[in-house]
Parts: C-alpha cells; structure tokens; sequence
C-alpha cells in the first residue's frame, strides 16, 4: 500500500500586482514567452514565476510569485487574439482553489 499525502500550499506571496488593459497583458505575456493567460470570474490573470519557486514551495509550502498582472474580462474566451497571426491560450481555471483564492486577494486588495 503507498501512502500518499496531499500538501497543500500554506501560502502564497505576490511580490507584484498591476491592474492592465487586455490587449497590454496580452502583449507582455506573448512578448515575455508566456505560454498561456488564466481566466477566473471575469478576470484574465498572468502570472510571473520563476523556477526557484518551485524549489522554495517544495522546501517551505510557501509560492512566492513574482509579479500577477491582472484585467477584467467578462467572457470566457479559449484564444485571445494578441495581433495578427499572434494568439494566446486562456485557461478556464474558476474551478480551482488556488487561482480562487489568487483572485479573492487581488479583489481584496483594491477595494
């Protein structure tokens, strides 16, 4: 029999957080070779993480990311067209607990 433990992360640290029009988040993620957008409620997030990250959470179930820019986006889409022959995936990911709990603070943070 294996034993098998879910470790969740205890906390997350956002070290940087701009709100942004759509089409400039679009264009810094294709342009920094991000590979997909995440849309949550409304909202299309990218997210900056660097693979020590990784490391640090694995260590210390602490994730410090290092900068969300964050846009309202009221309908889902699965392609977000940057320009031309210029796409980005957008990921559905309202259904997982991290990215609600992401959003949660970044709505929080600038009532």
């Amino acid at each position: 029999m294996m034993d098998v433990e879910i470790a969740k992360t205890k906390k997350i640290s956002i070290l940087g957080l701009d709100k942004r029009s759509v089409s400039d988040l679009a264009w810094c993620a294709t342009t920094y070779g991000a590979n997909r957008l995440y849309w949550i409620d409304g909202y299309i997030l990218c997210l900056e993480v660097y693979e020590k990250s990784f490391e640090h959470e694995l260590k210390n179930k602490e994730f410090p990311i290092s900068q969300i820019c964050y846009a309202e986006f009221p309908k889902y889409e699965k392609i977000y067209e940057v320009d031309k022959s210029l796409q980005i995936p957008i990921v559905n990911v309202s259904d997982m607990k991290i990215f609600q709990s992401i959003l949660k603070a970044i709505l929080n943070e600038n009532k």
